[in-house]
């Protein structure tokens, strides 16, 4: 749990009690010492007097008068050990109730400690964990006890925590929000660390406080939001382009018909029948590539109707296939025996999205593979997965994949999973992917009841 020092008060508190009690102890022995001395002297006395002649009787008793003051005051001092003794043992029981009340702050705050959502590490001068709490245990993904050991041993994925440690050592100034991504069970997953110096109650710089919390969920809303505001000023442009550009193409492309009409009765060369494909072909390409902007773009609401996803993959495999089997890859369907529940959602969009999801694992494969698409229930999600056994998407490219006009294929326009991003989000879901050398699965999951 949280390692905690023993402070110096208590070790102080301690010895002074340890002290008194040896102290009121030596006390009580040479006071019972005393009084057994002038017990025994008494009995001298009285033996001696019992010899004496009457003329020396008076000095006898006032010897035995003083021996008897002498042993009262003993007495009054055996007495007030006795009450040092009853102070000693209320110290005492006041110290015990001190150190219980103590021993329950500790463990409230070990209690807050364990409670918190974000995972909390405090390190000496020399960068050696002194103490860590559950949250960071399960954040650092650390299964052996840390404690005691150099804070560059929880690993390499969390050299940041090193780093930013040892600027504030040096530099004695604290350091906040520096995020650094780890991956978990094939996921990226974001963490926000930050680091401030440990002091006592006298100021003195013990070592430093490190808190890591996750903010994967954040740093996904932080770019979700910055897509909506990208698709917002996107709007305005679309329409504008439309009325700009698609007119004149439009315009363009019944000329360059009118064109053909007017030289198909006269003879022409084969260079001016390609120039005119090429035309014919570039006019098509610019079109395509204004109505993907303009769908991309658009901020209008997809319409919903109740949609059997089991259905729409089976629809997706028989249309797809004949190009599967062309290219030499087999595929495969993994679907729930039962019928899973229906979404809510534009059935024309989602069979957009699984139709680019499933092109571009084919073209990932020109040379044959596995293409396998599956359907499973988690809860209140539906999910659906496609896989292809391709090369798998290169590191430096994977940020950019749902990027507008992104794109590695040159008869690609780079709108494909741009466009499905928007409609998966628009239906309140999420799309993400997970690839390697084995190959890529793009997983989509939708809320089952069409809702958040």
């Amino acid at each position: 749990m949280f390692h905690v020092y023993e402070t110096r008060v208590s070790r102080g508190f301690q010895l002074a009690i340890g002290g008194l009690a040896v102290l009121s102890l030596t006390g009580l022995v040479v006071t019972l010492w005393i009084l057994v001395d002038f017990h025994h002297e008494q009995e001298i006395v009285a033996k001696i007097m019992s010899h004496l002649p009457d003329s020396d009787l008076a000095v006898a008793r006032e010897l035995a008068g003083e021996l008897r003051f002498q042993s009262q005051l003993s007495i009054l001092l055996f007495l007030n050990i006795i009450v040092t003794g009853i102070a000693l043992v209320l110290l005492v029981r006041a110290y015990l109730n001190s150190e219980r009340s103590l021993r329950e702050v500790k463990v409230m705050a070990s209690d807050v400690l364990a409670s918190m959502d974000q995972g909390v590490l405090t390190t000496d001068r020399d960068e050696v964990i002194t103490s860590i709490n559950p949250r960071g245990r399960e954040l650092l993904s650390l299964e052996e006890p840390v404690i005691g050991r150099p804070l560059s041993d929880v690993g390499v994925e969390h050299t940041l925590l090193c780093v930013i440690c040892s600027h504030v050592n040096a530099h004695h100034s604290p350091v906040r929000d520096c995020d650094y991504t780890i991956n978990r069970d094939g996921h990226e997953q974001t963490l926000r660390a930050g680091c401030s110096l440990l002091r006592n109650e006298r100021q003195e710089e013990l070592g430093t406080v490190l808190h890591v919390r996750d903010v994967t969920e954040r740093a996904l809303m932080e770019q979700r939001l910055r897509r909506m505001e990208r698709y917002a000023g996107l709007g305005s442009l679309a329409t504008g382009l439309q009325h700009e550009i698609k007119n004149p193409l439009s315009a363009l492309s019944l000329h360059v018909q009118l064109l053909e009409e007017a030289l198909e009765n006269q003879s022409r060369s084969g260079e001016i029948d390609e120039m005119l494909e090429v035309i014919r072909t570039e006019i098509n390409r610019l079109t395509s590539v204004l109505e993907g902007f303009r769908d991309y773009a658009s901020m209008s609401e997809p319409g919903r109707s109740c949609v059997d996803l089991k259905a729409l993959i089976n629809k997706l495999v028989r249309f797809i296939r004949p190009q599967a089997e062309q290219q030499n890859v087999n595929v495969m369907v993994n679907l729930p025996r039962e019928k899973p529940p229906e979404i809510m959602a534009d059935s024309v969009h989602i069979d957009q999205v699984l139709l680019n999801l499933a092109l571009n694992a084919l073209q990932a494969m020109p040379d044959g593979g596995t293409l396998t698409i599956g359907l499973n229930q988690e809860g209140d999600w539906l999910r659906i997965s496609i896989t292809d056994t391709g090369n798998g998407i290169p590191a430096e490219l994977r940020e950019r994949i749902f990027d507008p006009y992104f794109t590695t294929r040159h008869e690609g326009t780079g709108m494909g999973l741009a466009l499905c991003e928007k409609i998966v989000r628009q239906h309140d879901g999420t799309i993400d992917f997970n690839t390697g050398l084995s190959g890529t699965t793009f997983s989509v999951l939708l809320p089952a009841d069409g809702t958040t």
